[in-house]
């Protein structure tokens, strides 16, 4: 069973950044593609940065140029960097790996963002 461990939210003033990890069970290269979304009070899930195996990389319009996913195949990690962050990125943040058709989810991670 894989498993997807999230730390490094919190809680940052606007304009601060946080990192956020996500530790895989597994090596991240089998995974078709990983991603970040979130989810604010009220509003559905979205995603907010993905990226291939290959490395390719896509962002919701929302964080570009400000949030930047990267991978780190040696530790198994995930990680999001966030700076300029604002009050509208508070959202619980989930990482997500997609292994064909199985998609995996992890526990998720606070980020508030004050103004």
């Amino acid at each position: 069973q894989v498993q997807l461990v999230e730390s490094g939210g919190g809680w940052v003033q606007a304009g601060g950044s946080l990192r956020l990890s996500c530790a895989a069970s597994e090596t991240v290269f089998r995974f078709n593609s990983m991603a970040w979304y979130r989810q604010a009070p009220g509003k559905q899930r979205e995603l907010v940065a993905g990226i291939t195996s290959g490395g390719s990389t896509n962002y919701a319009d929302a964080v570009k140029g400000r949030f930047t996913i990267s991978r780190d195949n040696a530790k198994n990690t995930v990680y999001l960097q966030m700076n300029g962050l604002k009050p509208e990125d508070t959202a619980v943040y989930y990482c997500n790996a997609r292994l064909y058709a199985i998609f995996y989810w992890g526990q998720g991670t606070q980020v508030t963002v004050s103004s």
